[in-house]
């Protein structure tokens, strides 16, 4: 079964809320009660400026059913920016490592189709928990929307699998439009998925990293050429000393064949795994406040941007 998807629908959400009231993901346990929605966008001070390289939202979005109850997801603020920019309505948005739906939430609001991915059966459960509790908001009129925004509302179909994200052998090649994720950290939040495919139970950075590299040869067959793959990760420290995590997810990815089209510093607000690691002790380093997200494409033709794709890394290496 490692290597099998599993489609999750509707109805097997529905059947699983009528026995199980909350479901514990890593350390956490989550309710899976109504969730009210009192608007469907964020305001202009949620979502704040992205029209820079650097991204700051002091505000988590409360819009839809976003939450900050899942460890380590991600600002829906981060896929509705990428989703506007490099995709159109009608087009397919992939989040091969979907956690808690944020960018199966936003594009759905967006109108794109999306696919939502996750090795964890229960996370793929969460996601469809908040986009059933959307749609509900939606049909009652709970949420008003004006009639052009619920015909694309309704024409945007999600659908969730359970399975491993570098291996999404049921995807066609070149079929998706947009690819955006947040993969886990290394060494900080454990889901608690016992599948050697859960990144966030990488015993050492070489395994999360082949991991990611799997991940991304993967995402490259499915992307069509010309589109975009978003992707926000983080740094961390080992024994007081910086370990550029972000950097070498670069390097992988750009090796793989992608170009960098932008590189994004988002600042980081409320960090609760950060302080609950170092407040309490001394410490002679800086704290890690920001992320990284980066923006990569499947180029029609990777040597016209040489000095940003691996072409230029592999002339580095021919140097030494």
């Amino acid at each position: 079964m490692l290597n099998k998807f599993v489609r999750v629908t509707l109805d097997d959400y529905l059947e699983f809320v009528s026995n199980t009231k909350k479901i514990r993901i890593g350390n956490e346990e989550i309710e899976l009660t109504p969730v009210k929605v009192r608007r469907t966008a964020p305001t202009a001070e949620e979502l704040t400026d992205v029209t820079t390289t650097v991204w700051s939202f002091p505000k988590r979005g409360g819009w839809a059913t976003h939450r900050g109850n899942y460890r380590g997801n991600f600002a829906p603020q981060i896929p509705r920016a990428v989703i506007s920019r490099y995709s159109r309505e009608g087009e397919t948005v992939l989040d091969p490592m979907v956690g808690s739906g944020t960018t199966c939430i936003e594009a759905k609001l967006l109108g794109r189709k999306c696919i939502g991915v996750d090795v964890n059966y229960k996370s793929v459960m969460l996601s469809l928990h908040r986009l059933y509790w959307l749609e509900q908001s939606v049909l009652t009129g709970d949420v008003k929307m004006n009639s052009q925004e619920l015909e694309r509302f309704a024409k945007a179909q999600v659908e969730f699998y359970v399975g491993n994200a570098g291996e999404l052998s049921w995807i066609d090649d070149e079929s998706i439009d947009l690819v955006i994720t947040h993969p886990p950290y290394f060494n900080i939040i454990k889901y608690g998925t016992e599948n050697p495919h859960d990144l966030s139970q990488a015993r050492n950075l070489k395994e999360y990293l082949l991991g990611l590299r799997s991940v991304g040869e993967e995402i490259y067959r499915v992307m069509k050429r010309g589109k975009a793959f978003g992707i926000l990760i983080g740094d961390t420290r080992e024994k007081k000393h910086y370990v550029p995590i972000t950097a070498y997810v670069l390097m992988e990815m750009l090796s793989l064949g992608y170009v960098l089209r932008e590189e994004i510093v988002k600042v980081q607000h409320k960090m609760k795994t950060t302080r609950e690691i170092w407040s309490k002790r001394e410490r002679d380093f800086l704290l890690i406040y920001h992320e990284k997200l980066y923006i990569l494409e499947k180029s029609e033709d990777s040597g016209e941007y040489k000095n940003s794709s691996g072409i230029f890394l592999k002339s580095l290496k021919e140097l030494i």
